[in-house]
């Protein structure tokens, strides 16, 4: 069962906090932009997340991409059609920027 649009956001940002402890996290919906796109006639929603994290230290650009799909879990079924990802650690991030 999808959750009412308002709610989707801080769904999202609770999901990544709690599975990956973000320096920085930017949870945008785009779903307006994509008004009348057949993906969106189901009534799920195109995010942007730009997640500053530990977490991702060693891993490819893939590997960081799973663990924000395996932190969203569910919601990837029943609330976001589209994803679009910006996963950095902290010294890619850079100063004022989540990194340090």
């Amino acid at each position: 069962m999808s959750l009412p649009r308002e709610q989707r956001p801080a769904a999202i940002r609770a999901a990544l906090e709690a599975a990956l402890a973000p320096l920085s996290l930017d949870v945008r919906d785009d779903s307006h932009l994509h008004a009348g796109h057949a993906g969106a006639r189901d009534g799920r929603g195109h995010f942007h997340v730009r997640v500053v994290s530990e977490a991702f230290a060693g891993l490819g650009p893939l590997a960081r991409h799973r663990r924000i799909y395996a932190a969203l879990g569910a919601l990837m079924q029943t609330d976001i059609h589209a994803l679009s990802i910006d996963a950095r650690t902290p010294e890619e991030a850079g100063p004022g920027q989540g990194g340090g």
